[in-house]
């Protein structure tokens, strides 16, 4: 089936990852939705619980009802981590290994394939920093899939739009495609 991680930031473009949600579950795909407490300042996690039939985890540190540890469990079972939208705070922590909330520790604690779809002001995403480490990540293996140009939220146009729901969830089809077509060869 394949078990995908959507993590949401603190954008705007927040509302955007609903749409995302619902193209990876008519997709077959069991998603488990993350969001930073900032993205909860832009849309609910009733919302998200709703569409993918999953609760959705915004806490590090939840009242404990299991004695697992959750970003270590949940990275055990995931195929795939994707961040939709991602904002230039959640690139610089991913970039340099800082585990502050659930969806930054979660990223050091996955083996999965990581996308990650910016959105910003044009201005963030073209600052030197954030595309230094946008290179970084990509170094790592991190797959991005671009913004797009257009009009943006604080009223300016230029490139820093999140990349459409449909685009974002077929590079994320594609990643498990071939994910499971190495599980699948024989090995030599």
């Amino acid at each position: 089936m394949g078990k995908i991680v959507l993590g949401v930031t603190g954008s705007i473009a927040a509302y955007k990852a609903v749409h995302l949600l619902r193209e990876l579950v008519k997709g077959g795909k069991e998603v488990v939705v993350v969001l930073t407490t900032n993205a909860k300042r832009f849309i609910s996690p009733l919302t998200f619980e709703a569409l993918s039939g999953n609760k959705v985890i915004d806490d590090l540190f939840p009242e404990p009802s299991s004695p697992e540890i959750a970003h270590t469990s949940l990275a055990d079972s995931c195929d795939l981590l994707v961040v939709a939208p991602a904002t230039a705070n959640i690139i610089g922590k991913f970039a340099s290994g800082i585990a502050d909330d659930f969806l930054s520790t979660f990223f050091l604690s996955t083996d999965a394939p990581v996308i990650i779809a910016p959105a910003m002001n044009r201005r963030m995403y073209a600052h030197p920093v954030v595309q230094e480490n946008i290179e970084r990540l990509k170094k790592r293996g991190v797959v991005f899939v671009e913004p797009e140009e257009g009009y943006l939220a604080c009223g300016a146009e230029g490139k820093g739009r999140l990349a459409s729901p449909e685009r974002i969830a077929s590079v994320c089809f594609d990643i498990l495609g071939k994910k499971k077509h190495l599980r699948e060869s024989p090995s030599s």
